[in-house]
């Protein structure tokens, strides 16, 4: 049986410097600079023995190519030890095709609300979007299309009419969080709340919409791994 896989692990193994854990899985990016260049790689990804087991989400554009490596069955959603193993391969490919990677491209947006009557108001965007249940969870939807921004619903003890009720969560690479947090406090932001640094931060627009940035499982570093 595949052992499932917490970020700080997969950021700590051996080889995987190219990839970040974000909020949907781990995921690469690659410069390949035209769509030929990226079909070749997908093409190259998808030669790779045992790949369709892992079934990787690869998403081709003119400027470069996004790997997403993620779990995705009844019953979880989440990263396995087999992850590793295929991102170390992907990137031997890149490397033998001369496509640079670039990890701080990397990020994934999820929308949460915050809901008083929890079930009800999934129900309700469950229809809406044509989403369904993440596995094992009744207050995560997800695009069965795995594309569009997973919703995520928190549950309320009561009403909070000061402040916004929808927000956006950015997850970015754990190596990029602070660069992204300076230039959006340099665009007019505010600092809400860094309880919970180094995972997530909780930002506010000029006006008080509220947005939270997270990062996933930074590794160790020497001293602190035991």
């Amino acid at each position: 049986m595949t052992e499932h896989m917490r970020p700080q692990q997969f950021h700590e193994s051996v080889g995987v410097e190219d990839w970040r854990v974000v909020g949907e899985g781990a995921c690469a990016y690659f410069r390949t600079g035209s769509f030929a260049v990226g079909a070749r790689f997908l093409q190259a990804i998808g030669e790779l023995p045992g790949v369709g087991d892992d079934h990787p989400d690869v998403d081709v554009r003119r400027e470069g190519v996004t790997v997403r490596l993620i779990t995705v069955t009844d019953d979880y959603y989440g990263l396995t030890e087999r992850h590793v193993e295929l991102a170390r391969k992907i990137s031997a490919v890149a490397r033998a095709l001369g496509i640079p990677a670039d990890p701080s491209a990397v990020q994934t947006v999820q929308v949460t609300i915050d809901a008083l009557a929890g079930p009800d108001v999934v129900a309700f965007w469950r229809a809406l979007l044509g989403y369904q249940d993440r596995a094992n969870s009744g207050e995560d939807l997800i695009d069965p299309r795995r594309r569009g921004a997973p919703f995520y619903f928190q549950q309320m003890d009561a009403p909070r009419p000061q402040r916004n009720r929808v927000h956006v969560d950015v997850w970015v690479p754990y190596d990029q969080a602070e660069v992204r947090i300076a230039a959006a406090l340099a665009a007019g932001g505010r600092l809400v709340n860094d309880a919970d640094a180094p995972s997530n931060w909780v930002l506010a627009d000029p006006e008080g919409n509220e947005a939270c940035v997270g990062a996933a499982g930074p590794p160790r570093t020497a001293t602190d791994r035991p």
